[in-house]
């Protein structure tokens, strides 16, 4: 059941992802923009941190270390994957500026829709296991 309700909040974000909606995590509003023109001080939030740790992230690392069903070896290799992927977010967000420039906004364009088809093709298939394993169809 926890894998079939984190295949569907993966879902739901792939799905944002493929059709590339305007949220506001890429454009401000009109009234954003007025009130940032009058501030000396804008201040930042850590908009990246709930993507990068937040609810599918940590969904999907559950889901991952319970299919490696205590075997020791497969958990180590989910644990350093998933440091390797923090590292590799850490170096992109260092270097943002240089990789947004070097794709454009059609390339970053092409890769958030192929990366939502990835993700929900992952969604799908912990949807798929979580009804399996919970039992309800027999």
């Amino acid at each position: 059941a926890l894998q079939a309700s984190g295949g569907i909040l993966l879902l739901l974000i792939a799905i944002d992802m493929v059709f590339a909606r305007t949220s506001g995590s890429t454009t401000t509003t009109d009234e954003e923009n007025v009130e940032a023109q009058g501030k000396t001080d804008v201040s930042v939030f850590p908009l990246a941190t709930p993507l990068i740790a937040g609810p599918g992230a940590i969904g999907a690392a559950i889901l991952l270390v319970a299919e490696a069903k205590g075997d020791t070896i497969e958990t180590s290799i989910v644990i350093g994957v998933l440091l390797g992927m923090v590292l590799l977010t850490l170096i992109l967000m260092l270097l943002a500026s240089q990789v947004q420039k070097l794709l454009g906004v059609t390339g970053l364009h092409v890769i958030s829709r192929v990366v939502g088809v990835l993700l929900a093709a992952l969604a799908v298939q912990f949807i798929f296991n979580g009804i399996r394993d919970s039992g309800l169809l027999g």
